[in-house]
């Protein structure tokens, strides 16, 4: 198979709106249309997976292309059908809707929005390009007036291609079977070091809003604490052009009434007797409470209205502590993945509303977004029912040099601009990790992982940044950057496999080492081990739920003489079993969840919930 076509994806310009890209809400002067639903789809099966760019596919009504199936949009297309080939298709695939826009809007910016593709994405509009984006898990969107029929169908083509190369995030390389002996002419696959499925498709919602022609484009918040008062700094942008404007700023508390104003664009309002957001069992009294910053911008060219939720709350990193509104905070909690059953990756209201009654359940007070952004109604549901969010970048899988080349690292920072973007005033959100086990013991790692640490530091002051390492302290070029220490750490599972007596003795060597070279708190993000539910054996055995128990519990003792030194979290790997690619290292997938996928608790989750009560219940009478 000739490279071109996987070159291709890496020379799609990102022409995405460079904006604010507020997420779309309605309000008096903004209108949202979800095009999701069952779109018209076909993979591009040709040996070069090239077809469609040949025969100009976007020219035409998708179904005179060739045959068609019904695809839902969101999903991820893989496990959608029976057909083995799409399951773990590569390359371009190619979708097509048709909408309507009201006529009224014809006065409006009309704005299309996707939520996120997996992986690179172009977009056409009455067959003409609209949009092109690189990269998965992050939005993008285009102001598309010139390009509408108001008066008849609008036809909208995409085409996602999932190929993954050394320099996308996360990286992954094409290996092309050259024995013909053995493999077809241009037989290849996608190899990847990540341990997840590699699910393609649009994932998340495809929208279309509206706002005035002079709008608002973007908000800033930044919120402190002086004694009883809360301290809210913001910047607003305006979009379009207007020599006349004026503005009005509210801050409204959770019953909508107004507590503080300013007529200023950029400025400091300040909240009496404010409510502070703590997280899920650091208080007694309700947690997660939610103001809401009301701009209205008015001109000569109209007005517009937008809303913007924000908790008022602080973070702080201490050589060993880290404090929320100044209290020390234990990040007890778990990991997740995106993954459903069915839909893949693709944005599941139901099993979102599942998951979070689950946590509150297990008694977790924060998650890790394990390994990419995840969905704004996941984070969403964060802000507002109090889950801490280690919000984490796609970079997993940076295991080779080659991933530290200047494209690479020029995506890397682009991709923490966005996620920051999207981000930055969420009140859950309490540390950007930007990888994920990246490889660190080569000198390439030291000016890659310095310049993605100090860039998101610059976008956001504000927080802690770190990654996820997975190495031990020696021979590491990359860890001196960041502000608070993540370790993953599977000792008895990848090393002395079987042998619980060794965890509690090795766990403490190694961070006791990890704390000599780094005065810093150390969060263990990542310990767990397989297990088949159902599976059971006495005395205990791996993949059986009686090791999954007494593994973890081992763990637990180690943890316990830490806790109050430096050790500020414990993440147990993983909240649920997840789909992985095919691999005898895997029973259908990574099962080291406490729930299986379809969220049914093993022994383990008994387990965690009684240590995540016991430790909430000592959290709150410390506190208060």
């Amino acid at each position: 198979m000739p490279t071109i076509i996987f070159l291709f994806a890496l020379l799609i310009i990102n022409n995405a709106a460079a904006s604010g890209m507020l997420y779309p809400r309605f309000s008096e002067t903004r209108t949202i249309i979800e095009i999701n639903g069952m779109w018209k789809f076909r993979a591009d099966m040709s040996p070069t997976r090239n077809e469609g760019f040949l025969k100009k596919w976007y020219t035409q009504p998708l179904s005179q292309t060739g045959d068609v199936i019904p695809m839902p949009v969101p999903a991820s297309y893989n496990d959608i059908t029976q057909d083995r080939k799409l399951r773990d298709f590569i390359g371009w695939v190619w979708y097509e809707t048709e909408f309507f826009v009201p006529v009224e809007w014809q006065q409006k910016r009309v704005v299309l929005r996707f939520d996120s593709a997996h992986y690179n994405t172009m977009v056409w509009v009455n067959s003409k390009e609209v949009l092109s984006h690189v990269g998965g898990h992050l939005p993008f969107e285009v102001q598309l007036n010139s390009s509408l029929d108001i008066n008849g169908v609008n036809r909208l083509t995409v085409a996602v291609n999932n190929t993954l190369t050394p320099s996308t995030l996360p990286p992954g390389t094409i290996h092309y079977m050259k024995d013909t002996n053995r493999y077809p002419a241009g037989y290849f696959v996608q190899d990847i070091s990540f341990d997840f499925f590699n699910y393609a498709g649009i994932h998340r919602s495809v929208k279309l809003y509206t706002t005035p022609i002079f709008f608002i484009d973007d908000i800033t918040i930044v919120t402190d604490v002086k004694g009883s008062d809360g301290i809210v700094d913001y910047s607003i942008i305006g979009g379009g052009s207007s020599n006349d404007t004026t503005i009005v700023v509210e801050v409204l508390d959770a019953d909508g009434i107004p507590v503080a104003t300013s007529i200023k664009q950029n400025g400091q309002m300040i909240i009496r007797n404010v409510n502070l957001w703590w997280p899920f069992g650091m208080s007694k009294k309700p947690t997660a409470y939610m103001y809401t910053l009301k701009v209205v911008l008015k001109s000569s060219a109209g007005r517009d209205v937008y809303r913007q939720p924000f908790g008022v709350r602080t973070v702080k990193v201490t050589s060993t502590q880290l404090l929320i509104n100044n209290k020390p905070f234990y990040c007890h909690g778990v990991p997740k993945h995106e993954d459903s059953d069915i839909r893949g990756k693709g944005l599941d209201y139901a099993l979102i509303a599942k998951d979070f009654n689950l946590l509150k359940w297990l008694g977790a007070t924060c998650i890790r977004t394990s390994h990419y952004p995840y969905a704004e109604e996941i984070m969403d549901q964060c802000d507002q029912q109090g889950i801490a969010v280690i919000d984490e970048s796609p970079g997993v899988g940076i295991t080779s040099v080659h991933n530290f080349g200047n494209a690479s690292l020029t995506h890397h920072l682009e991709v923490m601009n966005e996620m920051v973007r999207r981000d930055k005033n969420r009140p859950a959100v309490i540390i950007w990790s930007v990888a994920n086990e990246p490889l660190v013991t080569v000198p390439q790692a030291e000016h890659y992982f310095k310049s993605v640490i100090m860039h998101t530091k610059n976008l956001d002051p504000t927080r802690p940044v770190t990654f996820v390492a997975a190495v031990g302290p020696n021979g590491d070029y990359a860890t001196k950057y960041v502000d608070i220490l993540c370790i993953n750490r599977y000792f008895a599972w990848y090393s002395d496999c079987g042998h619980t007596e060794l965890i509690q003795k090795q766990v403490e060597y190694d961070m006791n080492k990890w704390r000599e070279h780094h005065n810093i708190p150390i969060i263990v993000t990542e310990y767990g081990a397989d297990t088949v539910a159902g599976l059971h054996q006495s005395p205990s055995f791996v993949f059986t739920e009686e090791y999954q128990v007494e593994f973890l519990s081992e763990y637990h003792a180690a943890f316990d003489k830490m806790r109050k030194k430096f050790l500020v979290g414990e993440m147990v790997w993983n909240f649920a079993d997840f789909m992985t690619k095919e691999d005898i290292t895997r029973v259908v997938g990574n099962r080291k969840g406490l729930f299986t996928r379809q969220r049914q608790p093993k022994m383990s989750a008994h387990l965690l919930k009684k240590r995540y009560e016991s430790i909430m219940n000592e959290t709150i009478s410390v506190i208060h």
